[in-house]
């Protein structure tokens, strides 16, 4: 388990440093997406990884790395915003925001390490084409729990949702290699 951890540090490590470039171009303009724009971004992203997947012919020169930095980033918003709240206008400095994505992402590792640890590494004997898979599936559970405010009978909450999502997708990248195209 030493390896995927180090393997796991290296892919936040790309993640992070596009993160941190696009606050420093943008801001924090990102603080106002309401949670159902955060997944419907995440969505868009794993449909486009699904369909390069399954397509021969690719129309535009970005890969499935590229968006699977995407899916890891967009839930990693998604996690702040679950904390912060919605806000009215961009509220974060860069190193307010990247001190909340270091936070996230630590919880979210710890997770992933706990996980690993009961299911045995599983996740290295799957294809990729199945960890965009649960991807999507986790987002349409997402939605679904959206659409019902909130409120969940006997399943586990929004935010473990994002953190597996985060997993999966960095899972994936560690099968095709974590440096982008």
């Amino acid at each position: 388990m030493q390896q995927t951890s180090e393997q796991y540090d290296h892919v936040i490590q790309t993640c992070r440093a596009l993160f941190e470039k696009k606050m420093s171009d943008y801001g924090s303009a990102w603080r106002i997406l309401r949670l159902p724009s955060l997944t419907d971004q995440i969505f868009i992203k794993a449909q486009r990884i699904r369909g390069l997947q399954e397509n021969q012919v690719r129309k535009v020169d970005e890969g499935e790395r590229s968006e699977f930095i995407g899916i890891i980033n967009y839930s990693i918003m998604a996690l702040v915003q679950l904390k912060k709240g919605v806000a009215d206008q961009p509220d974060l400095s860069v190193s307010e925001a990247l001190a909340l994505f270091d936070a996230h992402t630590h919880e979210t590792k710890r997770l992933m390490e706990n996980k690993n640890h009961d299911y045995g590494e599983a996740w290295r004997d799957m294809r990729v084409s199945s960890l965009t898979d649960l991807i999507l599936q986790k987002i349409l559970r997402v939605k679904q729990i959206e659409d019902n405010k909130g409120k969940t009978l006997v399943s586990e909450g929004i935010d473990a949702n994002y953190q597996d999502m985060v997993n999966y997708a960095v899972f994936a990248m560690i099968h095709l290699g974590a440096e982008p195209e």
